[in-house]
């Protein structure tokens, strides 16, 4: 269901992902040398197999992140072009979030924690 909101609104949301996005990369550099921390620690094959996957899924995660972060800098240029086509009561305008923007953060942040909470279990048990 697409809802809208005013153009600040929806501005200040995309900001805040962006930010929160910013915050998850570097979250993944941690979880990365943790990584290699366990591979320095312990190299037996299991472990490394589960390395693999978490080396992989890190890569995977910085993907999605590089691609929500353009696709949200790309809607809020849309918002840009709004306000700058048209400034009259632009801070009063309301326009629609693309449905799909919202389920992609809510669909990020759902698989994210997941991991994270993966990827803490596997520490806990390899330490």
């Amino acid at each position: 269901m697409e809802s809208k909101a005013h153009l600040s609104e929806i501005h200040a949301d995309l900001t805040n992902w962006v930010s929160e996005l910013k915050f998850y990369k570097d979250e993944v550099k941690t979880f990365q040398t943790r990584l290699e921390e366990v591979v320095k620690q312990n190299n037996k094959h299991e472990v490394m197999a589960e390395v693999e996957h978490f080396q992989n899924q890190f890569i995977r995660q910085n993907e999605v992140i590089d691609t929500l972060k353009h696709d949200f800098k790309q809607f809020d240029n849309v918002i840009a072009a709004n306000i700058e086509n048209n400034p009259v009561a632009s801070d009063h305008r309301a326009i629609a979030l693309p449905v799909d923007l919202k389920d992609q953060h809510d669909t990020f942040l759902k698989i994210y924690n997941e991991l994270k909470v993966e990827f803490e279990k596997f520490l806990a048990k390899t330490y």
